[in-house]
């Protein structure tokens, strides 16, 4: 699994969602899941897959969050075509943010809400595609002004990171403040972001709907990460942060995905009881309590 993973929490459609989303991008697969049994949810499910050769990890654990728009997934497409036929899916039964048309940024654009919440950007795109799906962070209310402040910490924190070009709103914008960021790209760990700020009075911000596990080979990598980026104290739990900003990390071990496909579901309860008392996971404890 990748060192960065997106986590999307669903009432109870993970499952289902997996399956949408392997059958209408190619090189995809689902490649595991674990039923997770007396959390504070009830009986929760993960399923991980592979979507475009990308990791994802899906959760049903209870109607508690809700995607919104200020982390999308934005699809890069080659033709026109492939942007028809995805948007097509991918907005049957949803609801529409930007409408499929000709933009200044791409010849075929469109922004949508799939029918579980999640938002696509579906764009057509000049050149190599070195990475379908790329997670795109949109800083407003509170968080408006701070993307490139949110880039810079990222790029500390992340030992293998770089940012990419930025382009800032200038003059005469309706709503946003020139020398904001109107479209910016950075890696983490090999993987490509996006971000942005937009002054529009949006009704929703940042929430644990949309998180990225980060997965740590040892102790100190989780104690790093967990030191660098948590800032909400009441939000630690079972290995849950938020930053500065209100972005919601996951600081697991690598070798909990392991430990939750084993398929033995005495070994699958003992690890799950173990790490609902936790904030910050022990993998000493974790491993203790896998070998029973």
């Amino acid at each position: 699994m990748n060192k960065l993973v997106p986590h999307l929490w669903y009432d109870k459609e993970a499952r289902e969602a997996a399956e949408f989303y392997v059958s209408i991008f190619g090189d995809s697969a689902i490649t595991g899941g674990a039923i997770l049994e007396d959390t504070p949810s009830g009986t929760a499910e993960t399923v991980t897959v592979s979507l475009a050769g990308q990791d994802f990890m899906l959760l049903s654990a209870g109607p508690y969050f809700k995607f919104n728009p200020s982390i999308s997934l934005r699809v890069d497409c080659s033709t026109a075509e492939e942007v028809e036929s995805l948007w097509k899916k991918l907005s049957d039964g949803g609801s529409i943010l930007m409408e499929l048309d000709s933009y200044p940024f791409s010849p075929r654009y469109g922004w949508c809400q799939d029918r579980y919440g999640l938002s696509w950007q579906i764009m057509q795109v000049e050149g190599k595609i070195s990475q379908k799906i790329t997670p795109t962070l949109m800083f407003v209310g509170e968080q408006y002004g701070r993307a490139e402040e949110a880039i810079k910490l990222y790029c500390e924190v992340f030992r293998e990171s770089k940012a990419g070009d930025i382009s800032r709103y200038g003059e005469g914008q309706e709503f946003d403040t020139p020398g904001t960021v109107m479209y910016a790209s950075f890696t983490l760990e090999g993987m490509k972001f996006a971000a942005m700020d937009s002054g529009y009075a949006h009704e929703f911000q940042f929430n644990e709907a949309i998180s990225f596990i980060v997965n740590c080979d040892t102790q100190e990598e989780i104690d790093y990460y967990w030191d660098r980026l948590s800032f909400v104290p009441e939000s630690e739990q079972c290995g849950w942060l938020k930053d500065k900003f209100g972005v919601s990390w996951q600081i697991v071990p690598a070798s909990m995905d392991e430990m939750m496909k084993t398929g033995d579901r005495e070994k699958i309860r003992r690890v799950t009881e173990a790490f609902l008392k936790m904030k910050k996971f022990d993998i000493a404890l974790l491993e203790k309590a896998y070998e029973g």
